[in-house]
C-alpha cells in the first residue's frame, strides 16, 4: 500500500506568560491508503493538535507533512486550503453542523465549497446513514446519534480521500457511540476511506487497524486489548 499521509519529526509548543507547553516532541507517523488507526491518550496528550498539525489548519514549529506526497507544512493557506478540499473530511466530537442550516444543507455545503455539489451522493450518504426522513430537520431537533450521524455526513460530503476524527463518539451514550462506530467502519470499507480516529475510548481504538499512542506529546506504538464485554474501556500496554 502507498503511504497517502505523513508526518516527519512535527514539533509544537505554546506560550502562555512565560511558561512553554510542548504539545508535540518530534511525532513521526506515516498512514497507509486504506487504513483505519486509532490516536489514544488523556486529555491534554496533544491528540488535537497532531489533528490540526495534520489538516494544515495549525502550522507546527518543526517537521513536515505531506498529503499524496505534497507538501502542506509552511506553505501558504490557500494552497492548504485545497489541498484540504481534495482530500481531507474532518469529524469532531461536537459543532460539526451550522445551527441555522438543515441536515441537507449542511451537508451541501462542503460539496459547494470543494466545488462537488451531488445531489445522487447527498441523497446515498443521507439514506445510508438512517438520515433521509431527518433532511428538513436543524440541528436543535436532531437526537444525539442523529445529530453525530449527520456531522459524519458532512465529514464525507466532498468524498475525501481522508477521514480525520477527533473524539467523534466523545459525547455519546455507550449505544449510540458503537452505532457511530460500526457505521463508520463500514463506510470505511465500502469508500475505500484512510481514517485516523483520536479517540479515548479503548475498545473502539481496538476495531482499528493499527493503534498508536501520545503521551506527553511522544507518539507510541500501543496494544489495546478490549474486554470481551464489548464495553469502552480496555487495557493498554
Amino acid at each position: 500500500m502507498a503511504t497517502i499521509l505523513e508526518a516527519r519529526d512535527l514539533y509544537r509548543f505554546f506560550h502562555a506568560d512565560d511558561e512553554e507547553t510542548l504539545a508535540l516532541r518530534g511525532v513521526s507517523l506515516r498512514v497507509e491508503t486504506g487504513e483505519m488507526v486509532a490516536i489514544t491518550g488523556p486529555s491534554g496528550s496533544g491528540k488535537s493538535t497532531l489533528l490540526a498539525c495534520l489538516a494544515g489548519t495549525d502550522e507546527p514549529n518543526g517537521g513536515e507533512v505531506r498529503i499524496g506526497g505534497e507538501r502542506i507544512t509552511r506553505r501558504p493557506e490557500p494552497y492548504r486550503a485545497a489541498i484540504r478540499a481534495r482530500n481531507l473530511g474532518f469529524l469532531l466530537q461536537s459543532d460539526n453542523l451550522i445551527e441555522h442550516l438543515s441536515v441537507e444543507e449542511n451537508v451541501l455545503l462542503p460539496m459547494r465549497l470543494a466545488g462537488k455539489e451531488n445531489k445522487t451522493r447527498l441523497n446515498d450518504l443521507l439514506r445510508a446513514l438512517g438520515l433521509i426522513d431527518r433532511r428538513r430537520a436543524y440541528p436543535e431537533q436532531l437526537s444525539g446519534g442523529e445529530a453525530a450521524r449527520a456531522g459524519l455526513a458532512v465529514a464525507l460530503a466532498a468524498a475525501p480521500k481522508i477521514l480525520l476524527a477527533d473524539e467523534p463518539t466523545g459525547d455519546l451514550d455507550e449505544q449510540n457511540a458503537w452505532a457511530v462506530f460500526e457505521l463508520l467502519q463500514t463506510l470505511h470499507r465500502t469508500l475505500g476511506l484512510t481514517s485516523l480516529i483520536a479517540t479515548h475510548n479503548l475498545a473502539l481504538a481496538a476495531r482499528c487497524d493499527r493503534v498508536v499512542g501520545l503521551e506527553h506529546g511522544v507518539l507510541r506504538t500501543r496494544k489495546v486489548q478490549a474486554e470481551a464485554s464489548g464495553t469502552p474501556e480496555g487495557e493498554v500496554s
